[in-house]
């Protein structure tokens, strides 16, 4: 499992970041992010959702939140 750690990077970098990750990934890989508290945990999830993409685990580690997500064959 790959992991990218986007505390600290503001939106839609965060986002943006992500894509960018997934797209060099094999389909069905999973990828962490771990992503600040607020606005980066709110949009995030719904936008690589949106992607079609699926979000398989959400939870909150201390002050910031680790994702799951795993690579749709779009």
């Amino acid at each position: 499992m790959e992991e990218l750690d986007l505390r600290g990077v503001i939106c839609p970098y965060n986002f943006v970041k992500t894509k960018l990750k997934l797209d060099t990934l094999e389909i069905g890989v999973q990828l962490t992010v771990l992503l600040d508290d607020g606005d980066p945990i709110h949009n995030v999830p719904t936008s690589i959702m949106n992607e079609g993409h699926q979000v398989l685990t959400q939870e909150k580690v201390d002050q910031y939140y680790r994702i799951v997500i795993q690579k749709a064959d779009l």
